[in-house]
């Protein structure tokens, strides 16, 4: 039985992470937010929260991937996640969006939302697994080629918060 690897903590983005956020944000996608965009979520965007998930290697802490949402009224937007590519497909996508996702109940939230591409599978899969359902397109949202993004929708989500919270997530 193989022991799925773990996040060593997950904790608020600073300004300081920005380097690396970057890096993985530009091998992540086509059009990467720019420095002066995170700087604002982190500085001046009281609705943003922006986590950074690290795992210990070698001796020291190194940023893996990051997430983040904006909270408004009772929603949760997600409104970035990515990890780096060396590190994908051992779960660390979906430990970060059950660490969003939690908080984002905390504070009260009762629906959370997202946009997605079309031809993403990975992640509407990801998402799908975590009970968000896909509500609609928007025509021609992504800049870089012109692909629809899915809107997906996660109802409810304190009465699914025993299947976020590790109901084999």
């Amino acid at each position: 039985m193989s022991v799925r690897p773990s996040i060593a903590s997950i904790r608020e983005m600073t300004e300081a992470d920005l380097p690396t956020v970057l890096k993985i944000d530009r091998l992540s996608f086509p059009i990467p937010w720019s420095e002066n965009t995170y700087r604002f979520e982190l500085r001046d965007n009281n609705a943003a929260r922006l986590n950074v998930a690290e795992v210990l290697e070698n001796g020291s802490m190194r940023i893996i991937g990051y997430v983040g949402f904006w909270f408004i009224v009772d929603e949760a937007h997600i409104s970035t996640i990515a990890v780096h590519p060396l590190f994908r497909g051992q779960g660390f996508g979906e430990q970060l969006l059950q660490n969003a996702l939690i908080e984002a109940l905390m504070r009260g939230a009762q629906v959370a939302t997202l946009e997605v591409r079309v031809t993403n599978e990975a992640a509407v899969n990801l998402y799908k697994k975590f009970g968000f359902e896909v509500i609609g397109e928007r025509q021609r949202y992504y800049r870089d080629n012109n692909e629809d993004a899915l809107i997906m929708i996660l109802n409810d989500m304190n009465g699914k918060i025993s299947g976020i919270r590790g109901g084999g997530v």
